[in-house]
């Protein structure tokens, strides 16, 4: 169809009748199922895994259900052995449960709420746009895509614990990168493997000369950008992203890594931000319209809504949370919790301690879930945000 389209102006121009756009039916999750069987018969031509002779098995690595729809990516050798053999303990269970809650609140509780403002944003026209509102819409998409995909992998990582399968992460705080070379290390990690490994290797990857390298790294992303959607502004969203990666190569990333966090940190939340505006418009004349919004040097306000009407009280507060939960704090909460049990020398105390953190524990969780039913009753249809791609 992206084919099509792009070729038909060229065929009016010549004189013949428009071709028709074929528009097919896509299988839902096609994209991910496809990459795990190419990746399963790229594997045994390589003889870095074994022939599957059995049908049935071979077709549940393929479709394991908690992650089929949106990932994360399984290579066949990870889960190979675990067809067979699975540890199923209690504790296993009940960290799949624990983690399923948390993907399901950053989904529903979240990147649902965030969603409103920045739905309601994209949709306005250039004429309606203002600063403020273009970049409250901005950044409440940049969690909203982070906390809705990550939560639909920490919910697949659950489902798959509970039945014994241990599924590769798929995120470790992107937003804290100090690199846009980090941050592909740190965000949807399974694709980001299965694109070095299937595509960046083979096209000689860092073995080569510095144009070729250069050339891999564009080629890599523009098809990419082309995987996640038929359509020009995803193409140049991975040619924007292929370009910061180039200019790390070629040294920015020795500039940066003498700069300091903060402002590393920084320069890559702009590269991220800047590629998000092409990823989310669906036009490249929307997203270059929208970018000079966010810097000022197009205005609109002739609209209805104003930066109070989007970022209300509830937004504010899933903002604020999305802030935090995008930062590495959990780790380190549960790291100095665990320094407070152990810090105590009388056995019994540590005991009690653990006890207490881990009703506490239990408690919030309960919280949690009940509060993603509310949620989930009161919008009756959440579909997920990468369901698109």
């Amino acid at each position: 169809g992206f084919l099509v389209e792009n070729l038909n102006p060229v065929v009016v121009g010549l004189g013949y009748p428009e071709l028709p756009v074929p528009i097919p039916n896509m299988p839902l999750g096609i994209s991910f199922f496809t990459f795990q069987a190419m990746s399963y018969v790229v594997d045994v031509y390589r003889g870095k895994t074994q022939v599957q002779r059995n049908l049935v098995d071979l077709t549940l690595y393929i479709s394991l259900f908690p992650q089929l729809i949106a990932g994360p990516i399984v290579r066949y050798h990870e889960v190979a052995r675990q067809i067979y053999i699975r540890n199923l303990t209690n504790r296993g269970f009940s960290i799949g449960v624990y983690r399923f809650i948390i993907g399901l609140s950053k989904k529903l509780l979240i990147a649902d709420t965030l969603a409103q403002p920045a739905e309601i944003v994209f949709a306005l026209s250039l004429d309606e746009l203002t600063t403020p509102l273009a970049w409250t819409g901005l950044l409440c998409f940049t969690l909203q895509i982070y906390f809705d995909f990550s939560g639909y992998s920490d919910m697949a990582i659950g489902m798959g614990r509970m039945f014994g399968f241990k599924i590769p992460e798929n995120f470790n705080y992107p937003y804290i990168s100090q690199s846009v070379t980090e941050f592909w290390r740190r965000w949807h990690m399974t694709l980001s493997r299965w694109f070095r490994d299937y595509l960046y290797i083979p096209l000689g990857g860092n073995r080569c000369s510095a144009p070729r390298m250069y050339l891999n790294l564009f080629v890599v992303f523009l098809l990419c950008g082309f995987w996640h959607g038929a359509s020009w502004s995803f193409i140049l969203w991975g040619f924007l992203h292929g370009m910061f990666l180039t200019f790390e190569r070629m040294g920015l990333g020795t500039v940066l890594a003498r700069a300091g966090r903060p402002l590393a940190t920084l320069y890559t939340l702009a590269a991220v931000l800047l590629g998000w505006v092409f990823f989310q418009c669906t036009t490249i004349d929307q997203a270059f319209g929208f970018v000079s919004v966010l810097v000022g040097l197009s205005f609109g306000g002739d609209t209805f809504y104003q930066f109070r009407d989007v970022f209300t009280n509830d937004v504010a507060i899933a903002f604020t949370i999305g802030v935090l939960g995008g930062c590495p704090l959990l780790p380190r909460i549960r790291s100095g919790s665990a320094g407070w049990i152990h810090r105590a020398t009388d056995r019994g105390v540590r005991r009690r301690r653990n006890s207490c953190l881990g009703w506490l524990a239990n408690l919030a969780l309960a919280g949690l879930f009940f509060a993603c039913c509310v949620r989930a009753m009161a919008n009756t249809y959440t579909p997920f945000l990468y369901f698109r791609f």
